[in-house]
């Protein structure tokens, strides 16, 4: 059988050698998934649907204000399909309120930190669980702020110094970075209609210059959005812009389907161009828009 067959994933495999709180979403997905039937499994053959969906504690990282940020992922097994699992018993985080800015839509393969639950300065031992139950199977991560699982990324990343890009929806407005981001102004949409979506995204240049010698010498900031809660289909007008220059400006258009409660997600990406494990999560920032949809 071809290695195409499987589930492989190189820079997961060269974690094994990196310092331990580069290996928490490897270490989280294996855990989660030692009790699961071989299809589960991350080496299992790739299927196109039918398979389940597993949280993934990423890490922690401390606030200016002394509280922390517990940062998730998830892994949909999927090559293809794209699974929807509502706020409620079967897609909830322990303490607090169910819905804590967790995805109800979960797009195929492995993303990570997709967002952050923000705890008190003195959360000390205590654990924050995600569970997601999909085709009668139950998956239950806790997130927690073991040293080991520290995230270094907004201090800058050891060794280089790198950070995330700043995101913002106003150019004037506040910037947040890392999986816990900013989240912007509440906006109002039509069925059908498109709703215009604007981002500003800047980077401190760290990957672009260490890759100068690559011709990619201030690199623009990359931006992926995408559906993060909701109950019917957004299609984006482009859903892959940069945002270059001084003020990082980027504009696209989303078009809802149906009625309700959305949040969709924008991921900041440097010019390194790296989203995974292994990477102290340095180089991605998330910004996150509720948008309410009318019929």
């Amino acid at each position: 059988m071809s290695p195409e067959a499987f589930d492989f994933h190189p820079d997961e495999v060269l974690t094994l050698a990196m310092p331990t709180r580069w290996l928490s979403g490897l270490l989280t997905l294996a855990i989660a998934a030692a009790s699961a039937t071989a299809q589960d499994v991350p080496l299992a053959p790739v299927r196109e649907s039918g398979q389940t969906v597993t949280p993934v504690f990423e890490g922690w990282y401390k606030n200016a204000n002394g509280t922390f940020s517990i940062s998730f992922g998830y892994f949909n097994r999927n090559a293809s399909e794209r699974l929807d699992i509502p706020v409620g018993p079967a897609n909830n985080i322990s303490s607090g309120d169910a819905n804590q800015g967790q995805p109800t839509h979960f797009a195929p393969r492995r993303h990570w930190g997709v967002f952050a639950v923000r705890v008190p300065a003195d959360f000390g031992e205590k654990k924050l669980v995600w569970t997601l139950s999909i085709r009668g199977k139950t998956y239950a991560i806790p997130g927690h702020l073991k040293p080991a699982w520290e995230i270094d990324a907004l201090q800058g990343e050891a060794g280089s110094g790198n950070t995330p890009p700043a995101v913002r929806f106003d150019s004037a407005g506040a910037a947040g970075r890392g999986p816990g981001g900013i989240v912007g102004p509440p906006m109002k949409a039509t069925v059908g209609k498109p709703v215009t979506l604007t981002v500003f995204a800047t980077d401190d240049g760290t990957a672009a210059r260490s890759i100068a010698s690559e011709g990619r010498a201030n690199a623009p900031v990359s931006l992926a959005w995408f559906k993060h809660q909701g109950v019917g289909d957004v299609v984006f007008a482009n859903d892959a812009l940069q945002a270059p220059g001084p003020i990082g400006k980027a504009t696209t258009t989303a078009t809802f389907s149906m009625p309700g409660e959305y949040v969709l997600r924008v991921r900041a990406n440097d010019a390194s161009g790296v989203v995974g494990a292994g990477h102290a999560q340095c180089c991605w920032t998330n910004g996150f828009v509720k948008v309410t949809v009318t019929p």
